[in-house]
């Protein structure tokens, strides 16, 4: 050989099976993914090693994150370029983007992947992206629409409504919406569990509204412990005193975050009560349950920072420096 010996050349093909074996995920292993909304990038962090272990670059204004359950793809709304990307969870490069006609808020998938809705805050539309095609399929019209929230099912899609103060369900089969949960004020995050019941943030309220999304109401409000006015400036200040929202896995606790007094709380689903109190960074602005429930992430906008608590003992175990002001963030296990 030319320019080296064997031992070099075996050492060197060595290290580069190392380095690509280090930048593609092993089947089963599972990530964190972090939107930094006044940055141009999303954080990833080993959720084994709980460490951040690189950046994907998507453009500036990154917004939401959502996945289908297989977590072979992640998407990502993107506000600069309007546009939704389309993310290899194995490699972490982008794969795909998909123009839009508005800026994007917080995403929604189907379990399958087949379709994406994405809200347009500014545009008052609901866009629903086919991915098997590749392409915008339908545009519902709806007033300041917030955050999307996948069904648990490929046939239906839930969106919220500032203007309206209320969460839409949409029909995927018609594309046409074929219900309205009622929720008194304007919605912030929301979740909904796989018997039908949707926990709502308000603008204005330290705490959570609970509907019913068979009844279509909302059927009581819970406060959080008293707080500080919030000072969180990329929420709005004291407009949004609570801003996060996750269910466990099997929707037996619910994590709430407050930015008032930067903590977040788990409470007991069958009792509303509060369980655990678990300090973190400062202004926690968006929460995450691992898909084994092992963990919940948090991220703390104005500490540039995300906190991860382990769930069996309440403890928060790291606190991991990310982008500039963190918001959106979600656990994928690559399969």
């Amino acid at each position: 050989m030319k320019g080296g010996n064997r031992a070099d050349w075996i050492s060197c093909c060595a290290a580069l099976g190392l380095f690509i074996a280090s930048t593609v995920a092993a089947p089963g292993a599972s990530k964190l993914y972090v939107t930094n909304s006044r940055g141009d990038d999303i954080t990833v962090i080993d959720a084994t090693a709980l460490k951040a272990v690189h950046d994907i670059k998507v453009g500036e204004n990154v917004h939401g994150l959502c996945s289908p359950a297989a977590g072979d793809r992640l998407f990502a709304t993107v506000e600069s370029d309007k546009s939704l990307k389309v993310i290899d969870t194995n490699t972490d490069k982008v794969l795909d983007t998909i123009a839009l006609a508005g800026e994007p808020n917080q995403c929604a998938s189907t379990p399958n992947g087949r379709y994406v809705a994405v809200p347009e805050f500014y545009s008052d539309t609901i866009e629903i992206v086919d991915l098997s095609q590749k392409r915008i399929v339908a545009q519902l019209g709806l007033p300041h629409p917030h955050n999307c929230v996948d069904a648990n099912n490929d046939s239906e899609i839930f969106c919220s409504s500032f203007d309206m103060h209320a969460v839409y369900r949409i029909d995927l089969k018609t594309m046409t919406y074929s219900g309205e949960i009622a929720l008194g004020g304007e919605p912030r995050p929301f979740v909904i569990t796989r018997d039908g019941r949707l926990y709502a943030q308000l603008s204005m309220l330290h705490g959570f509204v609970v509907a019913s999304v068979l009844e279509q109401k909302t059927v009581s409000r819970v406060q959080l412990p008293p707080a500080p006015i919030s000072t969180c400036i990329a929420e709005a200040g004291p407009s949004t005193p609570s801003h996060g929202l996750a269910l466990t896995p099997e929707d037996k606790d619910l994590w709430v975050t407050s930015l008032a007094d930067d903590r977040v709380y788990d409470y007991d689903a069958a009792t509303m009560r509060v369980s655990a109190t678990v300090h973190v960074g400062k202004c926690p602005s968006w929460i995450a349950a691992s898909p084994d429930g092992r963990y919940i992430a948090v991220s703390n906008s104005s500490s540039d920072d995300a906190s991860i608590i382990d769930r069996k003992s309440r403890q928060e175990i790291a606190r991991l420096k990310v982008g500039h002001v963190p918001k959106r963030l979600l656990f994928v296990d690559v399969k």
